[in-house]
């Protein structure tokens, strides 16, 4: 299925529920092929997974867990 960018902005639900059932969706920004919403393999994605820091922060010792980490970041805020 093809859907425009203007599409994903209005009618977002609909195109996750075609998703949901299995299809792909092209999405056209300008009448040309920009991205493609693809049903998620849960056997590639899992959300229990602990995510390791990257970048400048790989060698950062002190921290073992991102999602542990940012949580104790915005305990106070919220």
């Amino acid at each position: 299925m093809k859907a425009t960018a203007k599409d994903l902005r209005f009618y977002s639900k609909e195109l996750l529920e075609t998703v949901a059932r299995g299809e792909e969706v092209i999405i056209t920004y300008r009448g040309k092929p920009f991205a493609k919403l693809v049903p998620l393999d849960d056997a590639d994605y899992d959300s229990d997974t602990n995510i390791e820091l990257f970048g400048i922060w790989a060698d950062y010792t002190e921290i073992e867990a991102v999602d542990e980490y940012v949580r104790e970041l915005r305990k106070g805020r919220f």
